[in-house]
């Protein structure tokens, strides 16, 4: 007899728990067009933020919950009454389709060091906390943090009075990734066997990596019958991340012996899609030996591996890259192409943009077709990319001229625009970047010390779209992540770095 195919909720966090890696915070744009991106991959539920933590976290949610439609909204909260009101009113514009997500520390080591407060004080906090949120909204999660070091049977306990005070959703996280899969899938087992009603709700877990295990913890309790999976794309998250969602999702769907027919809504062709937007927008560059999305995850450079790829696909490619995303870009456009070209090309691509937007973007495209014959769909993400990333600029790039030669010392002299000043200076330093960033600092005032620096590729040739991606500390106090995109490496370079001090200054 053929077995029933089971249905998985895909509950993403990108955006809430993705986006507390350090440096890797995004715009209210840059969230909105993340979400719009998570709907169109077919997640469930969107984790749009922590509303009461500040008011752009705020006021973000709320954006997400008016404009992004299909999945449920989440906006999460401790148990505590001002969390829990700030959450309803973010998510107000979702009417029937949000979500509060609440939690509190169940764990022994919490309860004794962070709370201070004994079992019973934490079951009649949870409770409320549920009570409250149910005044406000039909569905509620409660997530008993740090449930893997949890003792089983006050876990239990208290899972059973969330449920009784109207939680529909009861979540087993894995905070700081301690557990192993099968003493984790043993967990889940124990909690369907001791609580009553557990039937009623859907199970969810939520695993962290730290010992890189995310992924097989959540996949085991999965298999012991958790119908809800939280992660990220790409895994990013806090310390060494969360479980990451695309290789979830690929395993269940290429191992159906393993884990039985589980269906979820997730449309696979978007996963890279998702993936390299994440990617962009957080500033967070996926690994090339990233499974599933990685440059190299489709790559064979071995002799016999390519000799059997030639010969069947599956002798050495478990996944068809072509299902998840892997796949030439459409016909390029050319300098010749006109607005409305361009224009359809970018709703095809799924950016819906203002008028004002698309003219910015029209005109970079003018600007780089006159340098490169073809203009492909990543150089086209890139400049949306940089169009959505683009914050009030206090200094605008007006004229950069770098001196290189062999032997010399490097100098640029920078020309910036504050308000109706124009701005002048010239520096001295190690290279032409480094003496190009000396010149804006001499200019504004800041001083930033340049953690990370990354340069890539957008598409192949010589002649390619250079996307440079930087992390700067300034004063030790403001960790900032930005990116810019240029034919031209350096200018690149000092935009990414001009960004950088734009947003510092905000």
């Amino acid at each position: 007899m053929e077995m029933t195919a089971k249905r998985l909720i895909v509950f993403d966090t990108t955006l809430r728990d993705g986006e507390q890696c350090p440096g890797a915070s995004m715009t209210s744009r840059q969230k909105l067009e993340v979400a719009k991106q998570l709907a169109r991959l077919g997640v469930d539920v969107i984790e749009a933020g922590f509303p009461v933590i500040s008011q752009g976290d705020f006021e973000s949610v709320s954006e997400i919950a008016a404009q992004v439609k299909g999945p449920k909204i989440c906006g999460l909260a401790r148990c505590l009454p001002k969390d829990i009101e700030a959450a309803a009113e973010a998510l107000k514009p979702a009417a029937d389709a949000a979500r509060i997500h609440v939690f509190l520390a169940t764990s022994q080591i919490h309860r004794r060091f962070k709370l201070a407060k004994d079992e019973e004080e934490i079951v009649r906090i949870a409770v409320e906390g549920v009570r409250l949120a149910k005044r406000y909204v039909q569905d509620v999660e409660f997530s008993a943090e740090d449930a893997s070091r949890t003792e089983p049977e006050f876990l239990a306990k208290i899972i059973q009075k969330v449920i009784e005070a109207g939680a529909t959703t009861v979540n087993i996280p894995d905070t700081v990734g301690y557990a192993v899969p099968e003493e984790f899938a043993s967990l889940i087992r124990y909690l369907f066997d001791h609580v009553q009603d557990i039937d009623k709700v859907v199970v969810s877990v939520h695993c962290h990596n730290d010992l890189g295990l995310a992924v097989a913890n959540s996949l085991a309790a999965i298999k012991a019958g958790a119908r809800q999976v939280e992660g990220t794309i790409n895994g990013i998250g806090e310390r060494a991340g969360n479980a990451a969602l695309e290789e979830i999702i690929m395993a269940l769907h290429t191992r159906p012996d393993a884990f039985g027919k589980i269906e979820t809504g997730i449309q696979l062709k978007e996963i890279l899609r998702t993936s390299r937007l994440v990617s962009r927008m957080s500033g967070l560059a996926v690994q090339r030996n990233k499974a599933v999305v990685g440059e190299n995850a489709f790559a064979h450079a071995a002799g016999i591996h390519q000799d059997g790829i030639l010969k069947k696909r599956e002798t050495y490619e478990i996944i068809d890259p072509k299902i998840i995303g892997w796949e030439q870009s459409e016909l390029p456009l050319t300098k010749h192409s006109g607005r409305a070209a361009l224009e359809n090309r970018l709703k095809i691509l799924g950016f819906e943009l203002e008028k004002e937007e698309i003219d910015n973007i029209f005109s970079q495209f003018k600007q780089i077709g006159d340098k490169k014959k073809f203009i492909y769909d990543d150089d086209l993400v890139s400049l949306v990319e940089g169009q959505i990333s683009r914050i009030k600029e206090t200094y605008e790039l007006e004229y950069v001229a770098v001196t290189v030669c062999s032997g010399g010392i490097p100098m640029a002299t920078i020309k910036l625009r504050h308000g109706e000043e124009v701005l002048v200076d010239a520096s001295t330093g190690d290279g032409a970047v480094d003496a190009a960033m000396k010149a804006v600092d001499r200019i504004t005032g800041q001083h930033g010390h340049l953690v990370e620096y990354e340069v890539k590729s957008v598409t192949e040739g010589k002649d390619a779209i250079g996307e440079v991606t930087v992390k700067v500390n300034f004063d030790s106090k403001k960790l900032v992540t930005a990116k810019a995109a240029s034919t031209d490496v350096i200018e690149a370079s000092i935009k990414a770095y001009l960004n950088a001090v734009n947003k510092a200054l905000l």
